[in-house]
Order: structure tokens, then C-alpha cells, then sequence
């Protein structure tokens, strides 16, 4: 998994047939290497915004990682209101999902759900993660998104420009 160098850029997908999705290139690639060369990608629920987040399996290790500290910080501070079993459940409660070599994977109905996906995927990397958006949602968003937003306005007419 040393090849990993996180992810970068931003990229659009429009639904395709039988529920599938694409998982485009770049992200393809990055998600690869961060699996340790397995075709598996982690979706998972945001915990603040109407979308989902993507990874591949090197995260789990920073996961295992986060709870360690944030169950320190508890014991630091007297919190007794954290659980450990149930900051454990957030943080590892994501799907793997295998794609193909041409990046198809199906996203299960409870994700479309979540992340309020309708008839394609804006994917935004964050460096460990990316964000997937559906175009709608991220166009809901406010000014501190504006770059993302207009990236993906020019993503979604090209694809439906080439369609």
C-alpha cells in the first residue's frame, strides 16, 4: 500500500445501467493502490453532509487509528458520554464495494439513499478520502463549496454535451 499518495482532483459519472456506477480513472487508480492492488472501494455515509465518502482499505488502519484517540481524549477529559462501540460502528460502518477494471461497481439502495444519489456521481478528493456527490446536493451547498460546485457544473454539461 506505499504507492498510496492520496487522492486528488474532481471527476463526474452518470448513472448507468443496472444501478451500476463508474468509478472514474483517477479515482480508480488511487483507490487501487490504497487497497493494496485489490479492486475495492469503501463508500460510506458523510456524518454532516447529504453525500457519501470514499476510500480505499489503507483507511481502516487511520480509523483503528482515530479511535484510539478520540477514546484517549475522552478518558482525558472525563467524557463519559463517549462509546467506544458506537464510534466504532460510525467509523467502520462503510461497504466495500468491488469494481471492475473499467471501474463499474453497484452501490447499494441504502447509500443511494444516504447520499441522496440520483442520476450521476460528482467525486471531490479530500487527500485521504473524496467526497461523492449527487450534483444536486453539492449545488445546495454554500460559498465555501463554490470551487466544487462550479467544477462539477462543467462536468455534469460536458457528459451530457458528449451523451
Amino acid at each position: 500500500m506505499s504507492g498510496f499518495a492520496g487522492y486528488s482532483g474532481q471527476a463526474y459519472s452518470p448513472a448507468g445501467d443496472k444501478g451500476r456506477f463508474v468509478l472514474p480513472p483517477a479515482f480508480r487508480k488511487a483507490v487501487k493502490e490504497s487497497s493494496g492492488g485489490n479492486r475495492t472501494l469503501c463508500l460510506a455515509a458523510h456524518d454532516r453532509f447529504d453525500c457519501l465518502i470514499g476510500f480505499g482499505l489503507s483507511r481502516t488502519e487511520k480509523l483503528n487509528a482515530q479511535l484510539e484517540r478520540e477514546e484517549d481524549r475522552a478518558i482525558r477529559m472525563n467524557d463519559a458520554s463517549f462509546d467506544r462501540d458506537v464510534r466504532a460502528a460510525q467509523l467502520f460502518g462503510f461497504e466495500q464495494l468491488p469494481f471492475d477494471d473499467s471501474g463499474r461497481f453497484v452501490m447499494p439502495e441504502h447509500l443511494r439513499d444516504l447520499g441522496k444519489v440520483g442520476d450521476g456521481l460528482f467525486f471531490q478528493a479530500a487527500g485521504e478520502f473524496f467526497f461523492v456527490w449527487s450534483p444536486a446536493e453539492l449545488a445546495r451547498m454554500g460559498p465555501e463549496w463554490k470551487s466544487a460546485q462550479a467544477a462539477c457544473t462543467k462536468l455534469v454539461a460536458a457528459a451530457r454535451k458528449g451523451a
